[in-house]
């Protein structure tokens, strides 16, 4: 992730998907099959929040992880073992569940979709953590839902209001902080652009993907993503080869644990309290993202970012609360995604990046 594409509120009644498992329970309306989900249980079950819990935790991990997996692999051969491993739990999983192909039709989108929100994504994510803290990096991508209500607008023709150009103003003005606030004496950090392009990457992935995403469930829609997004990342394999004699097992086993863990077991975490709680309820969840990684990072690394960059960072996610709260018409909102793919959120129509 990360996605981790920009949530939206989804109905607690839901046309069926037309690929994969078929839901529990289904009624016609209007002579369409329709999935009915209880929207009320989920309060009193403890394996929803855990779930919720770990996901968000594991997903915050992931930017500390790579800064770990960085002190001796390249960041493309950190992005390939990550993604490597990941494809490879996925694959367990696809098997275990028989999650059907995807459509002959759907197979360029998923292919742009991977190729945009892993490859692209992570190898620039990857090259900004070299400079950047795991901290500073999550308030960036913290801004992907800006740059897809630009893409919104100029793409989907979505409008946006008055107060969501003020929010997209006010956010880009914290990540300036962050960029100089992460560089030597208050200095200008070119790492922390990368990882604003990678925020790009992931707004792209999401306007991509979300008509796409409507014919299937998101987790066997992440699980295409990820295996078509591994394919490009093939071309670090001979470095990857050389790197593993000399890397540290702890490097190893950190870039290990992203594949596992945030790559893979954070989305079947959060699929499982998808399916229990009304999406709109799930994703504000995902603005603790920052804050939760921050925190990791210091424990694991004993890296904190710069106070500039705190500050940045607020104002930055000020300007996206703004743009989720009041910046698009008719009531649709583009909630913060998780770093995945960000660390990647799979919520309601568009997933975040894994």
């Amino acid at each position: 992730m990360c996605a981790y594409a920009t949530p939206v509120a989804a109905p607690a009644i839901t046309p069926l998907v037309t690929t994969g498992r078929t839901r529990p329970a289904s009624c016609r309306l209007q002579g369409r099959d329709y999935s009915v989900t209880d929207t009320t249980s989920w309060k009193s079950e403890p394996k929803t929040w855990a779930s919720i819990i770990v996901a968000l935790l594991l997903w915050a991990a992931a930017f500390a992880g790579i800064r770990a997996g960085l002190e001796s692999y390249g960041p493309g051969q950190v992005a390939l073992l990550r993604f490597a491993t990941a494809s490879l739990c996925l694959l367990i999983y696809a098997s275990a569940t028989r999650m059907s192909l995807p459509a002959r039709r759907d197979l360029p989108m998923i292919a742009l979709a991977g190729f945009l929100g892993i490859s692209v994504y992570h190898v620039t994510l990857n090259i900004g953590e070299m400079t950047v803290t795991a901290g500073a990096a999550a308030l960036i991508i913290a801004t992907v839902p800006i740059f897809t209500a630009l893409l919104s607008k100029f793409v989907l023709r979505e409008h946006i209001t008055p107060w969501g150009w003020a929010g997209i103003v006010i956010s880009f003005a914290g990540v300036a902080l962050i960029t100089f606030g992460e560089g030597d004496a208050l200095g200008f950090e070119p790492g922390a652009m990368l990882i604003l392009v990678a925020a790009l990457a992931a707004a792209l992935y999401m306007v991509i993907a979300k008509p796409v995403l409507r014919r299937y469930r998101a987790i066997d829609f992440t699980s295409y993503m990820i295996w078509a997004g591994t394919i490009p990342l093939l071309v670090y394999a001979p470095g990857l080869v050389d790197q593993w004699g000399t890397a540290t097992p702890s490097a190893t086993w950190a870039v290990i644990f992203l594949g596992v863990f945030p790559g893979a077991v954070s989305y079947v975490l959060w699929g499982h309290a998808l399916s229990r709680m009304p999406a709109s309820v799930l994703a504000p969840f995902l603005n603790f993202q920052p804050v939760n990684a921050a925190i990791i990072a210091w424990f694991w690394l004993g890296e904190i970012p710069s106070a500039l960059a705190i500050v940045g960072g607020i104002i930055a996610l000020s300007g996206v609360a703004v743009v989720n709260a009041r910046g698009v018409a008719e009531g649709r909102t583009l909630a913060a995604t998780p770093p995945a793919l960000l660390e990647g959120a799979e919520v309601a129509e568009e997933p975040a990046i894994p």
